[in-house]
């Protein structure tokens, strides 16, 4: 029996180094070529003709079903896969027949080793905000030993006048207080001021009293419902903590910036094993694969860095329209 001739074209896609795909508009597994199973966990055999909630794991499935629906609609992406040790850089887009989107493209190919310039990049990123940590915790050490004490001597000294000119100088009198007002809202944006760049206050006055604040300060700028939940018997340690914290606040950041959400939920919780932080939204989500739509910000190498900095390990769950969840957990005290 002779076997059926290969194209030029099917030799260079199955032997070269990417890995390609197909996929129609019945959401079948139309072609693919190369080694995909580090991607979809998967052979090429077991994935053509196939749909991909027959060919893959439901997990990867519900993944790949949302990425290719987007590119069905026209919409390209670039995405970064990691799987162990290994990083992919993978393209999906539209195939148009005719001015019609007929099938999904996709191509992926390994990339670990040219990441070494970003991870220098991203050693420059933790160390620029290690630098920033230090600066703002110099100038809310400067805000609450200097600024706020001289302003509660100032304080004092209007208290020693006032009480002097209290029955002799009414109108003098009328003054003095309404500085004494001033003074003490002046006061006490200094103290918030502070408390807001020194996560060292989260050891001093415990996590619950911090993330109070932070409620409390993200209520003024958001529409949407914030609602905390600490269970009172959770013992954690300070430095955790202001991880923990330091996290949260992160994560509340980008959900009332980025997400559209009008419900977050903040709760730290405790089993026998692990103490947890959450961080919950009902916002747009995002594909944090995605190089494209933003979803790797600052943000999150911020949360990754404090995380790392207390040995906390970092999770976040979000699929577009489900929302995001952001979770940090460390294990529980002998």
């Amino acid at each position: 029996m002779v076997p059926e001739p290969v194209s030029l074209s099917e030799i260079f896609l199955q032997q070269g180094p990417a890995c390609h795909w197909m996929w129609n508009s019945e959401g079948v597994f139309e072609r693919v070529y190369g080694e995909p199973s580090i991607l979809f966990g998967s052979i090429a055999a077991d994935m053509v003709g196939r749909s991909i909630s027959a060919a893959l794991q439901p997990a990867v499935a519900t993944v790949w079903q949302d990425r290719f629906q987007r590119a069905f609609c026209g919409e390209s992406l670039s995405l970064r896969e990691r799987h162990d040790e290994a990083v992919w850089h993978v393209n999906l887009f539209p195939l148009r027949s005719g001015g019609e989107i007929c099938y999904v493209g996709g191509s992926a190919r390994e990339i670990t080793p040219w990441t070494a310039a970003e991870q220098e990049l991203r050693f420059t990123v933790l160390g620029a905000l290690k630098a920033q940590e230090y600066e703002r915790n110099k100038t809310s050490r400067f805000l609450h030993d200097t600024v706020g004490q001289n302003l509660t001597a100032l304080g004092l000294q209007l208290d020693l006048i006032h009480m002097d000119l209290e029955k002799s100088q009414t109108e003098v009198v009328a003054r003095i207080e309404e500085m004494q007002k001033l003074l003490e809202s002046v006061m006490e944006q200094v103290r918030d001021y502070s408390y807001e760049l020194n996560p060292s206050t989260v050891e001093r006055a415990g996590l619950r009293s911090a993330l109070d604040r932070l409620v409390a300060r993200l209520k003024d700028r958001f529409a949407g419902t914030i609602r905390l939940k600490v269970d009172p018997s959770t013992k954690i340690d300070p430095k955790v903590a202001a991880a923990m914290y330091q996290v949260a606040q992160e994560a509340v950041e980008n959900a009332v910036q980025h997400s559209g959400c009008s419900n977050i939920e903040i709760a730290v919780k405790s089993t026998r094993t692990v103490i947890v932080l959450e961080v919950r939204d009902d916002g747009k989500g995002f594909d944090p694969a995605d190089l494209l739509d933003g979803g790797r910000g600052l943000g999150l190498l911020a949360m990754e860095h404090h995380a790392a900095q207390a040995g906390l390990d970092l999770s976040i769950n979000s699929h577009r329209e489900k929302g995001t969840i952001v979770k940090v957990a460390v294990p529980e005290p002998a």
